[in-house]
């Protein structure tokens, strides 16, 4: 799964950058999916940035995925922001109303501040 993500951690505070194809098969999203959800498992109560600047289109099962790992990280009690997003995805998030769940600011340094100060 190193082909579609990759985490930097420092203590509590983790990136993740996201390298979405546009078209993703069935059998590879199964397993995004998964190594996504094993990641969050044993740090769902620590601070996460969701950095999309190389994510430029998602389907419906991504948007799921996305709201699954939202989930995850509030019921775990962390925290999490979406960073750099296109105005493409922003367009998708806005059509969806995915724009209402999710903290979304403009840059990866934004999200950091923002998690950061604890806001």
């Amino acid at each position: 799964m190193a082909d579609f993500f990759r985490i930097e951690s420092q203590q509590t505070l983790h990136v993740v950058e996201l390298f979405l194809p546009e078209l993703i098969d069935p059998l590879e999203f199964d397993r995004l999916n998964d190594a996504m959800l094993a990641a969050l498992a044993e740090r769902a109560d620590e601070k996460w940035v969701l950095d999309l600047g190389r994510v430029h289109y998602m389907g419906s099962a991504m948007l799921g995925l996305m709201v699954n790992v939202r989930q995850r990280i509030k019921s775990g009690g962390g925290a999490l922001v979406l960073c750099a997003m296109s105005p493409r995805l922003q367009d998708i998030f806005r059509a969806c109303s995915m724009e209402r769940l999710f903290t979304i600011v403009r840059s990866r340094h934004d999200a950091l501040l923002r998690l950061t100060a604890g806001r």
